[in-house]
């Protein structure tokens, strides 16, 4: 799983472009949204994409209306759409999906996640059951990536997304029972250790977070320092720091964020401050966290909701 697939790919999104032909192509999404604004009342502007995530979003969009009927096409056409930073245009692209095929997998997870993105989370969940109830039974298949790794080996499965961001989703809105069954089956759905420690920093935090701290530490059963990771390096240590194999002081970023693997990092270290009851620097790495502008990224969610929970009513 991305960190920031995971969904978001806020690293693209905020590129902005001066090259000429870059504003030729902005006239296609004038009439999108402009700015997002969290529930905490943060409003981000959606910056100008760069000039290839433009391309390949008109590429995408082309490639649609040259064959309506081609889910595949369909599904791109959402994915690139929602690069832009347009979700509610992504969801609107996946709703006439399902109209036309109802019983795919693929266009419930992929409108979940864009629910998560805009913070619709009973949506999110009601999409991503659905998408779970259509897999039973079915063979599992690797996702292919928007923003290829530097390897350039897709590390997702469609199976190993849909547990993946109904754990999320579930975490999100507090009910950490389901959120963890959620991620035992996306463990449970590929053996590459990518998706191990992915689903596994999210198995853990949950344990935690309810009091089972000896439950928490025998989840980390399959962590091992020497193992090899493609994408999800922040999730790998953020286990190591969880399983006593790296210092938090080594974990612990210095200046801005915006990146969606450093907020993953961010927030599972103010995790590990809260579950050792310091939450003078849980708050202050969560607020930290709040100050950077990537509002889609997974990291930022968590601590927008740990925040409006915990803390907002005594910022």
């Amino acid at each position: 799983m991305k960190n920031g697939m995971l969904f978001f790919v806020a690293s693209a999104l905020f590129i902005w472009s001066c090259s000429p032909g870059a504003s030729d192509n902005t006239e296609t999404i004038s009439s999108q949204d402009t700015t997002f604004t969290t529930p905490l009342g943060k409003i981000y502007p959606i910056p100008t994409p760069g000039e290839k995530t433009l391309a390949q979003y008109e590429e995408a969009k082309s490639n649609f209306e040259a064959n309506p009927e081609d889910v595949d096409a369909l599904i791109w056409y959402g994915r690139r759409t929602a690069y832009l930073g347009q979700y509610k245009q992504a969801i609107e692209i996946y709703s006439e999906g399902i109209e036309k095929f109802p019983n795919e997998a693929r266009l419930y997870r992929h409108r979940g996640h864009r629910y998560i993105s805009i913070r619709e989370y009973d949506k999110a969940i009601a999409d991503l059951e659905k998408a779970a109830k259509l897999i039973q039974g079915t063979p599992n298949e690797i996702e292919p990536d928007g923003m290829p790794n530097a390897l350039n080996i897709p590390v997702s499965s469609l199976h190993g997304n849909i547990y993946y961001h109904l754990g999320l989703a579930y975490y999100l809105v507090g009910d950490y029972e389901k959120a963890y069954q959620a991620y035992l089956k996306c463990r449970d759905s590929g053996s590459q250790y990518d998706n191990i420690v992915s689903s596994t920093h999210w198995l853990y935090m949950i344990q935690q977070r309810i009091g089972n701290p000896t439950k928490a530490d025998s989840l980390l059963a399959p962590i091992y320092p020497d193992s090899t990771v493609i994408e999800n390096q922040s999730y790998a240590d953020l286990c190591l720091l969880y399983k006593g194999l790296l210092p938090v002081d080594s974990l612990i970023q210095q200046g801005p964020g915006g990146n969606p693997s450093n907020d993953a990092v961010r927030y599972g270290v103010a995790n590990w401050y809260l579950y050792h009851r310091d939450t003078s620097n849980a708050k202050k790495m969560m607020e930290e966290l709040l100050e950077t502008n990537s509002f889609a990224s997974f990291g930022y969610l968590a601590a927008e909701q740990d925040w409006i929970k915990l803390f907002s009513q005594n910022r």
